[in-house]
């Protein structure tokens, strides 16, 4: 088992992730699933390059990590996220069981605090608001250039 690091260092490597999606000109957003302390899923939206709607960053994360374990269950996961989780992630979210889910920049339009509780599985955990200011800010960019 490796070592388990702080919220802010995987937080550290979602904005990594976010960042790639940011080159590739699709809106920043970067996940990572952490399992025991070792990242196994590292992922961007890719909406754009796929021509998918549904290609988020953590549908992204959640089919490496069930792949990468071998089953459709996380619920020793971790889910680290730069924008908290729209509606249908948070759906993805409860069928992958996944244990917690931390974000950073809020969505006050889409987001799961916006959501009824019954989206997540009720054993999931919730954290916001990790590095908040570097996850806003990048998507805050993003979408200043395109106006």
């Amino acid at each position: 088992m490796a070592e388990q690091k702080s919220d802010e260092y995987y937080m550290g490597q979602a904005i990594e992730q976010a960042k790639l999606a940011y080159e590739k000109d699709e809106v920043p957003i970067g996940a990572v699933i952490v399992c025991e302390g070792q990242i196994i899923a590292r992922a961007y939206n890719l909406s754009e390059t796929l021509n998918d709607p549904t290609a988020h960053a953590e549908m992204q994360a959640f089919t490496i990590a069930t792949d990468y374990l071998g089953g459709k269950s996380l619920q020793k996961c971790i889910l680290y996220v730069t924008l908290e989780p729209c509606a249908m992630c948070c759906g993805a979210s409860y069928w992958v069981q996944i244990g917690k889910i931390v974000y950073g920049a809020s969505d006050t339009k889409r987001g799961v605090s916006k959501l009824h509780d019954q989206i997540l599985h009720p054993k999931t955990e919730v954290v916001g608001g990790v590095l908040h200011e570097q996850c806003e800010e990048l998507i805050q960019n993003f979408f200043k250039e395109k106006r």
